[in-house]
Formats: structure tokens, sequence, C-alpha cells
């Protein structure tokens, strides 16, 4: 069994030459890096993982291009962990998969020995392919990985529970799974930020929830999300990668780009803001 692409040709490019093109312009626009990605496979391997919106390209592209500008440079892990928000409601609330994906790029293979163990640990993620058949948040990382990396393997882990309590017991299980098995990994949260509100509010609302994120404080994430009602999509996965962070130590965080969908559009009066973070070992 191989996962077929759900959003190819709605979220992104779905023919393999178009869908390249769309991913060089993304790193070259006035948003994005500016310049395409330098690929160093033996790189010095420091970063733990990355949070990285998931809109369509044309609106989030550019941004989500920051994080895999930097990724280029670091090298490239063994196992890229995925996790996204459930936007969909099916399936179990926390999941894994076995099967294999692809997008127009090709096939992606899921390390499933790495799955399987993050599921045994864990106690809470369940190996469910329902959960994944028609969600995008996981999705359109892959081609952005392909692109740098050429072939790749990874874990994809969906998230309808996004509380502290389940990110801690989430991302405990991946860190000794992956310590278990000798495993390599990047982690990739993938969220958007405030949803459908005005440019200046949207602003305002992203920088609290950015500014928690690189404080590394999953309470005070969740706290202002819900104090300053913050539509933020993916806390869960942002969570899991702070308490990731926090087994590692040693850790430090930058902000490499916040920008809205209005400020790829010029409309203003209903926005949804995206913004691309490292988490880098400390040396």
């Amino acid at each position: 069994m191989v996962r077929p692409p759900a959003v190819a040709g709605l979220f992104y490019e779905g023919e393999p030459m178009l869908l390249k093109r769309q991913i060089e312009e993304v790193f070259k626009h006035p948003l994005g890096p500016g310049k395409l990605p330098q690929v160093k496979i033996k790189g010095p391997r420091e970063i733990v993982g990355i949070v990285s919106p998931h809109a369509g390209y044309i609106y989030s592209g550019p941004v989500a291009a920051h994080g895999f500008f930097e990724l280029a440079l670091d090298g490239k892990p063994d196992v890229f962990v995925i996790l996204g928000p459930n936007h969909t409601g099916l399936g179990s609330p926390v999941s894994t998969m076995l099967d294999n994906w692809t997008t127009p790029f090709g096939e992606v293979p899921v390390d499933k020995g790495l799955a399987k163990e993050i599921a045994k640990r864990s106690e809470i993620v369940d190996i469910d392919p329902v959960a994944h058949r028609y969600e995008h948040s996981i999705e359109v990382q892959l081609p952005f990985l392909q692109y740098v990396f050429g072939q790749i393997t990874f874990v994809p882990i969906t998230m309808m529970w996004q509380t502290p309590e389940v990110a801690e017991k989430v991302a405990k299980a991946i860190y000794d799974a992956s310590v278990e098995l000798g495993k390599d990994i990047v982690i990739i949260a993938s969220t958007d930020l405030n949803h459908y509100e005005p440019q200046n509010i949207t602003v305002k609302k992203d920088k609290l929830a950015i500014n928690a994120i690189l404080k590394m404080d999953s309470e005070a994430l969740s706290k202002i999300l819900e104090g300053h009602d913050i539509s933020m999509c993916g806390p869960g996965p942002t969570m899991v990668l702070i308490e990731y962070a926090k087994l590692m130590g040693n850790v430090e965080t930058r902000l490499l780009k916040h920008a809205t969908s209005g400020d790829v559009t010029g409309d203003l009066s209903a926005v949804v803001g995206y913004a691309s973070i490292v988490f880098r070992k400390k040396f």
C-alpha cells in the first residue's frame, strides 16, 4: 500500500517540472531566502527541528523555504519526523502510519521500524492510516525535502489531541525510540499561526505565540493561545518539538521569518500568519 498525494495540484503543483519551478520560485521570492539552497549532505547536523507552515505554496511557501534553506546547509539526517495537526477529524487522535507516501517527485519511504517503536513507547500514538488519508499538513513538507535532499525517509505523526501533556508523551516516545534505534532525526512541526483576522491583529497575536515558542515554553504557549484567542492550528506538533528539544538539552531557537498571507496577496483584511523557526544544538 502507498498513500497517494491528497493535495497535489491544489496546495502545490501536481507535475514534477512545474513543482520544481514552483519550489525554486518560493526560495527566490522576496519573502523567501532570496536564493536557492546550497546542499551540504554531510553538514554539521546541529538542527534539532524546525517549525514550518503548511498552507498552499503560493501563500506560505516563501516563509517555509527559510527552514528548508537552513536544513540544506545543516546536512541530511537519517529520518525526518514530521508532525502535523489533524484538520479532517478522521482516525485516531494521535497516529502514525507504516505505508510509504508519494508526491509528484516520487515515493517517500516511511521508516517503519522507528514508527512502530514510537507507537510502542508512547502508548498514545496509534498506527492508523485513516487519520492521514486526506490530511495536508504533513504532505506539503515532503516536496521541499525531496527537492533539497532527493531520497529521504520519514515518520508521519498527526495530532487531534494538542495539549502540553500529550506533546510531552509524544516527544518522550520520539526521543527514546530514536536513541534506542540509533537514529539521527530532525523534527518538523507543521503549523500555521493566527487565522482570518486583519493583518494588524494577526501580527500582534502571532508575536505572542512566537515568543512562547522561542522561549521553549509549552505551557505558556498553550495559555497564550487560549487567553488571546489565537487560532494557531498546530500547537501540538510545535509543543512536541519544544519538549523534544528540552530532552536533547542545550538547544537554542531562532526566528527565521514571519509573514502573513496578506504580505503575499496584498489583502490585509483577513490573513493567516506563518513562521519559520529553527531549533539548533549549541556547541
